[in-house]
């Protein structure tokens, strides 16, 4: 089976076995996610499934080693502003590849604006784990900056692939 029968088929399942009723709920009430999460869009890192969380719980905001521009910053504003969400995590994760790629400096084509973000955020720091955190907390000092007056709840933490387990940081 080809990628776009996998998706097809992946669809017809949700639409025959997924949670009908909260679609039908969401779809007429509108969303009321409690909380807004920023992660990787590493397809091992699912907040939905991470969180235990359904359709209309979280709003997720995913890019490539979990590193913030005007669009997400935007979305954020968006979500706090218009959806109510008070809480925002900053989620990294645990062998993620454009902290590696900041680490190891091979990075070309648009690739590089991800990496040239996040080596600006862990400097001279050349262990992974450490990058990583860094990378996070970098994240949610500007969340905090761009929005000082909104009644934000900001955190940070990083996602182990092979545990599951949640370290808040």
């Amino acid at each position: 089976m080809n990628a776009l029968e996998k998706l097809k088929e992946g669809n017809r399942f949700c639409v025959l076995h997924g949670d009908a009723a909260r679609r039908e709920c969401t779809a007429k009430n509108g969303q009321h996610p409690y909380a807004i999460v920023i992660c990787c869009s590493d397809s091992r890192v699912i907040p939905e499934q991470i969180f235990h969380a359904g359709i209309g719980d979280l709003f997720v905001i995913r890019v490539a080693g979990n590193v913030l521009d005007g669009q997400q910053l935007g979305s954020i504003e968006y979500a706090a502003e218009h959806l109510g969400c008070k809480c925002v995590l900053m989620l990294g994760h645990t062998g993620c590849g454009a902290v590696a790629a900041a680490l190891s400096g091979h990075a070309e084509g648009f690739v590089s604006l991800i990496t040239d973000e996040i080596r600006a955020a862990i400097g001279m720091e050349t262990d992974p784990g450490a990058a990583c955190r860094k990378n996070v907390l970098h994240g949610v000092e500007r969340i905090r900056n761009a929005f000082p007056h909104a009644g934000l709840t900001v955190i940070g933490a990083v996602y182990d692939i092979a545990s599951g387990a949640v370290e808040w940081l």
